[in-house]
């Protein structure tokens, strides 16, 4: 089988670094086919906490951390709430080696269950992402309403993004993002969504988020009610399996279902890496 060369994403601090861990372990488990050019980008991970994840990758992976030091976002509108770090992965194409061409952006909070090659060899064409989105239809219109987005514009999670560098390096505009900020400021409240929805969502390639975002969420309000939503249905058909919120299978308040493809990864790690 031909090996398929994937350029993946993380933006974190070395207090995630156990999970990306085990992350890449799913991604690499999942995808046995395929080599990984891994970036980091970050402000303060020391060399030293990376050593695991550079074995974990071995020979079907590399890992190049950015520490990234901007003149530009010294003035950039941060708060508490949202630290300069939230416009590494907004502004991703500034920072990321020139001659890629698009990169998978992947939280450290997930687990990859299965082959990512279909999304990752997608037409791009126009747009700038392509993302899930977790909102029905009332918090849409709310989040139209709130942030001043078009009708029927899609407001994305930012945990599993498809980017497209190339067309982002000549399009993007670092003005128009600060001049959002300073003006919702008072009203964002997952700050990094809130832009990337507002501000790109005509250009946002709509994935599907059983697929790609599955959430424990998700598969609690759907395995209610229909039959097929269950854990087996999630293992033969969900890529991406995403922990986002507070509710992580690593804390011991922990509560769902979806936690089994976690702790098996974990495990497999720990006997095995």
């Amino acid at each position: 089988m031909d090996q398929t060369t994937m350029n993946i994403l993380v933006t974190l601090d070395e207090n995630y670094i156990p999970c990306l861990n085990v992350m890449l372990v799913s991604l690499l488990r999942s995808n046995l086919d395929a080599h990984f050019n891994v970036y980091l980008l970050h402000s303060s991970v020391r060399e030293q906490a990376l050593t695991k994840t550079r074995h974990i990758l071995g020979d079907r992976g590399t890992l190049t951390a950015i520490q990234v030091s901007d003149a530009e976002l010294e003035n950039a509108p941060t708060t508490s709430r949202y630290p300069v770090e939230i416009y590494y992965r907004i502004f991703a194409a500034r920072y990321l080696p020139q001659q890629l061409d698009r990169v998978l952006y992947l939280d450290p909070d997930l687990i990859v269950n299965k082959s990512l090659r279909e999304l990752y060899v997608m037409p791009m064409r126009d747009y700038y992402f392509a993302a899930a989105s977790h909102t029905g239809p009332v918090l849409r219109k709310l989040n139209e309403v709130r942030l001043d987005m078009e009708e029927e514009t899609p407001y994305i999670n930012s945990g599993v993004m498809l980017m497209n560098l190339a067309l982002l390096r000549k399009e993007q505009r670092l003005e128009d993002v600060f001049e959002f900020i300073e003006k919702k400021k008072s009203v964002l409240f997952l700050p990094d969504q809130d832009i990337i929805s507002s501000l790109y969502g005509s250009r946002i390639f709509p994935l599907d988020t059983f697929r790609y975002n599955m959430t424990e969420i998700l598969y609690q309000r759907y395995a209610a009610f229909e039959k097929r939503i269950n854990l087996d249905w999630v293992r033969k058909n969900s890529v991406i399996i995403h922990y986002c919120g507070r509710n992580k299978p690593w804390k011991e308040s922990y509560i769902g279902k979806l936690g089994v493809f976690y702790q098996e990864t974990k495990d497999y790690m720990e006997r095995n890496l």
